[in-house]
């Protein structure tokens, strides 16, 4: 479920903070980041709140005094906290809350993995999502998508 992560957590962060300083490529890669937890066999520590704001208070404190990193590196957390929301992370209390909730980490699959027709069903949603967005930001215009290689940068419609 590459494509559902990626493409919506782009399109929900551009849609809503509506600022075209927003390097959209860390929001893609903070929105995949949480599947390495499938690596150690389930939700742990990047399937919860406490992993995307500990990255939060990380990029804060690692870029003091220097602003241009700190709007790239935002799109970081940004994009997990998209993860937690589209893969419905936060209906499993026990990952989503971690330590919280207790400290013994959930049982089962990442939720992205445990069912795969739906996965199907939301990687060709956001298929249908991306052909929208492709034409939403313009990227079919050469310059556009250059841009949006090199900066991470979306023109936004007004």
């Amino acid at each position: 479920m590459l494509i559902w992560f990626v493409v919506m957590s782009i399109v929900l962060v551009a849609i809503v903070f509506r600022s075209p300083a927003i390097d959209y490529r860390t929001v893609a890669l903070g929105a995949v980041l949480p599947w390495l937890d499938a690596l150690f066999g389930g939700p742990r520590f990047l399937h919860s709140v406490t992993g995307a704001v500990v990255v939060l208070v990380v990029v804060m404190l690692a870029t003091r005094r220097r602003r241009l990193l700190r709007r790239r590196l935002l799109g970081i957390p940004i994009g997990m906290f998209c993860h937690l929301v589209l893969d419905g992370t936060f209906t499993t209390t026990q990952a989503f809350w971690w330590p919280f909730a207790g400290t013994a980490w959930a049982s089962g699959q990442v939720p992205e993995l445990r069912h795969l027709g739906l996965s199907l069903v939301l990687e060709l949603i956001g298929i249908g999502v991306g052909v929208w967005a492709w034409r939403l930001f313009r990227l079919d215009v050469p310059t556009v998508r250059q841009r949006f290689l090199d900066d991470g940068r979306l023109d936004l419609p007004t």
